[in-house]
């Protein structure tokens, strides 16, 4: 196969109108625009313009000569495939037919639909979405006849996670639950046992989920040289976005449809990298030159999302990571203020400062939209959302549901309604379908009969009506009322606290490793919900405080003129990629952020001071840094904390600190709360 490409690079034709290149494009991105061909290497910082850069590095291959079917443009979102598409067409004034574009999987199921015999599927092969997947995953649980409480074997929502994470990083089962589920080593083997049924019933029925698009899109390139080589002439140019967002299944698909050309060109940035738990591999990036021998680099420097001030801080925060490709961000943008530092006594006084800030903000004339509120973890904004909802200010949760409306937070809350309300029939019918063995019919018969007793609660804990109920539902009714016991008993002694933690340590915990992928941020959720109610001293208090509190979509301020105005709130993982004029990240003490189980492995410390870059880089002017200096805790009182580590290296000339107490704002003052 020749090492050069095929085409050379003309210059448009005298029929199309010429593209002002030089006009449309600043100096950095004119040189990647207009790169000869060859590995090339671009590091992207945030607000650079790569979509636009990238965009105009297609239009620029098909102006001068080469034909769109010659090339790959690989996306991670539909979103962002059909952006540059469309930019495309407008750009060239003409659609260009032909071009291969779109996500991974778009790409691979139109490649794998080209040669379904050659791995043993026909032309007409289904796809298994994220939920038809746990739905095969579960019928295959069915006919192992395998107990997941006996065995500890995950549900099936997990298994899917499990099995995929193990096809994106290419690691063996036995690595991957190592890594990631510990807590599942022990069913091993029968966890392969089920990948392999689940491998067999997607054959035979003649389907593919997901990560099958991707590992047999593989697997062809790997055992049909012919195949390999086809595409391998084919494609003269792969454009890769968001490289550093690859997994180590992504990387070898790159590197096998790459061929001995190696024309690849990879738009990313190391500095954004913070996907790690999703498999995603920062090293794809840092080792691309490494991989693809005789590469050149281009950075994009130029920032136009964000002020001066902004961007010295990020610059001076990043450069702490050692493994990186080193960047110096700089702004088109007149001076703004100085980003603020606020530390606040405790996360009922963080979530006061933000609410009372936002509204000002709102008055010098930032709408509500136009503001995020960042945390490291949802956890962390639990106190906020019942503030919000006390001032009448509404909010959305960006990618996600509101804290309290999350089904963990109602599984455990559902305890203590009954407790507050013995005869809360919908918190009965959840707590009973939470059991192994009790399904909707036999949790309403259950209900029915306790809601002829007098007192329903009583007549639980009598036994009733476990005698007459399944073999399997029975043991888990005894388990129900054991907990149930418990808690009638820790009023007097912990109160609403105490209860969640016995909701947990009789079963609920295992619940969560069982049913939820996520199960350590879940835990971490219920460990701030212990927190907001030890500072009740009963539990109808709590849940009167959480059910009057929690407000409604669409509710506004009294004269606000957009009805649909809200205050974003989201994780730093959920705000990759966007913006907004002002951001406040919150929750930044040591223990907090950076995530606590980084602190011994310097890879993940560098993963979370990335994810603090990203955060401090979404925001075009304000920038509020907040963090308690104190967290209760229902085991050792309350904790004094240190700010996080990410505060204590920045210099203390690019930001200002604000204090919250006596006075009124600025640097080094005090705002009355």
């Amino acid at each position: 196969m020749p090492t050069s490409k095929r085409y050379t690079l003309t210059p448009a034709p005298s029929s199309r109108a010429k593209i002002a290149y030089e006009k449309e494009l600043n100096p950095e991105q004119l040189r990647v625009v207009t790169a000869p061909p060859g590995p090339t290497l671009v590091l992207a910082g945030p607000g650079s313009g790569k979509t636009r850069t990238l965009t105009y590095r297609v239009a620029h291959l098909i102006d001068h000569g080469v034909p769109p079917e010659r090339i790959l443009l690989a996306t991670f979102t539909v979103k962002a495939a059909r952006e540059m598409l469309d930019r495309l067409e407008r750009i060239l004034k003409t659609r260009p037919e032909g071009l291969w574009g779109g996500t991974f999987h778009h790409i691979g199921n139109l490649l794998l639909r080209r040669h379904a015999p050659d791995f043993g599927r026909t032309e007409g092969f289904g796809i298994l979405d994220e939920e038809d997947a746990k739905d095969l995953i579960a019928s295959v649980l069915s006919d192992l006849k395998v107990r997941a409480t006996e065995s500890r074997l995950p549900q099936a929502g997990v298994l899917e996670k499990v099995l995929s994470l193990r096809a994106n990083t290419r690691c063996s089962l036995e690595e991957t639950l190592l890594e990631h589920y510990p807590q599942f080593l022990e069913c091993l083997p029968l966890i392969e046992r089920l990948d392999r049924l689940y491998a067999q019933r997607k054959r035979k029925a003649n389907l593919m989920d997901y990560d099958d698009l991707l590992t047999e899109w593989l697997n062809l390139l790997e055992n049909h040289p012919g195949i390999r080589q086809k595409y391998g002439e084919q494609f003269e140019y792969l454009l890769v976005d968001e490289y550093q967002d690859t997994n180590r299944l992504q990387f070898e698909l790159i590197r096998s449809m790459a061929g001995p050309r190696r024309n690849v060109l990879a738009v990313g940035d190391d500095a954004q990298s913070i996907y790690a738990f999703r498999g995603a591999e920062v090293k794809n990036l840092l080792e691309f030159p490494d991989v693809f021998q005789g590469t050149t680099i281009y950075r994009l420097e130029t920032n136009y999302r964000s002020t001066p001030e902004i961007l010295r801080l990020a610059n001076a925060s990043i450069r702490f990571n050692t493994r990186q490709f080193p960047k110096e961000l700089r702004s088109v943008k007149d001076p703004g203020p100085l980003p603020a530092v606020v530390p606040l006594a405790d996360i009922r006084q963080q979530a006061a400062f933000i609410a009372q800030r936002a509204l000002e903000l709102r008055e010098e004339g930032t709408p509500l939209e136009e503001m995020a509120v960042l945390f490291r973890a949802r956890y962390q904004a639990a106190e906020l959302e019942l503030e919000l909802a006390r001032r009448n200010i509404p909010y959305i949760v960006r990618g996600g549901v509101r804290f309290f409306e999350q089904a963990h937070i109602k599984d455990v809350l559902a305890y203590v309604r009954i407790l507050v309300n013995p005869r809360d029939e919908i918190s009965w019918e959840r707590i009973l379908r939470l059991q192994e063995g009790i399904g909707p019919a036999t949790s309403r018969r259950i209900w029915e009969s306790l809601a002829r007793a007098p007192h329903p609660l009583q007549a639980a804990l009598q036994g009733l009506p476990g005698e007459s109920l399944p073999p399997r539902a029975q043991a888990s009714w005894k388990r129900l009322v054991k907990t149930l016991g418990a808690l009638t008993k820790e009023p007097a002694s912990g109160g609403p606290a105490q209860m969640i933690l016995t909701v947990l340590r009789l079963g609920y915990e295992s619940h969560l490793e069982n049913h939820f992928d996520n199960s350590k941020d879940r835990r971490d959720d219920l460990e701030q919900l212990v927190q907001l109610a030890a500072g009740y001293d009963s539990p109808q208090r709590l849940i009167e405080d959480l059910t009057l509190r929690e407000p409604f979509k669409g509710e506004t301020i009294q004269g606000w003129e957009e009805p649909d105005e809200f205050l974003v709130l989201s994780t730093i993982h959920q705000a990759k990629g966007l913006e907004w004029s002002a951001v406040f990240l919150i929750g930044l003490s040591e223990g907090q952020f950076p995530h606590p189980k980084s602190i011994e492995d310097p890879s993940a410390l560098e993963e979370e001071r990335r994810l603090f870059y990203v955060a401090v880089t979404r925001t075009k002017r304000d920038l509020y840094l907040t963090y308690p200096v104190t967290r209760t805790s229902t085991q050792r009182g309350e904790i004094l904390m240190r700010p996080s580590e990410f505060l204590q290296e920045l210099p203390e000339e690019l930001c200002e600190l604000w204090r919250v107490g006596q006075g009124s704002w600025g640097a080094g003052e005090e705002l009355p709360l």
